[in-house]
């Protein structure tokens, strides 16, 4: 699918961790988790009012799946928003469990675009789609604890561009 004709200047990126990351694995009514969700959602609310319309998301497990869903709630107060899922490969959900898989295809349906980076799994085709989702935004919003891995990388890169990161760290 081509990558549709958006402004880099009032986009947002997003990379977070994925649930083995976080202090509360897959237990999302935990109090930090559901904390880090409000964040979310009031971080997508003051880019929002700062002129940001576009929000690229990768669609993992965990925060990325947050992000998401703050989006598509601000979305229902202001429909000029757009989320485009950036998906490394056909199969990014091919392995988790039939209750991930259902969340996953829900967000996607609601997303306005769909960008498919790889058709096939590559060694770099999630890299590949950190780096197509920094290069067409302004902001990249991060949940990042500060150890290695792809959301390192990604802030990494944002900062290379010099793009405006907003990190947000999971409470412990």
């Amino acid at each position: 699918m081509p990558a549709p004709l958006v402004n880099p200047d009032n986009s947002c990126a997003f990379t977070g961790h994925r649930p083995s990351k976080l202090p509360w694995g897959f237990r999302e009514d935990d109090p930090r988790c559901l904390a880090l969700k409000d964040r979310l959602y009031d971080v997508v609310s003051a880019l929002y009012g700062g002129g940001i319309r576009h929000f690229l998301c990768g669609m993992a497990l965990g925060c990325d799946q947050y992000f998401a869903e703050a989006v598509l709630a601000l979305q229902e107060e202001h429909p000029d928003i757009t989320l485009e899922a950036a998906v490394p490969c056909e199969t990014q959900a091919l392995h988790w469990s039939a209750e991930q898989r259902a969340r996953y295809d829900r967000l996607v349906a609601r997303c306005d675009d769909v960008t498919l980076i790889s058709r096939d799994y590559t060694p770099t085709c999630m890299r590949d789609r950190n780096r197509y989702m920094v290069d067409r935004a302004a902001v990249l919003v991060a949940v990042y604890d500060g150890s290695r891995g792809g959301t390192q990388q990604t802030v990494d890169y944002a900062r290379k561009l010099d793009r405006e990161i907003l990190l947000l760290r999971p409470a412990r």
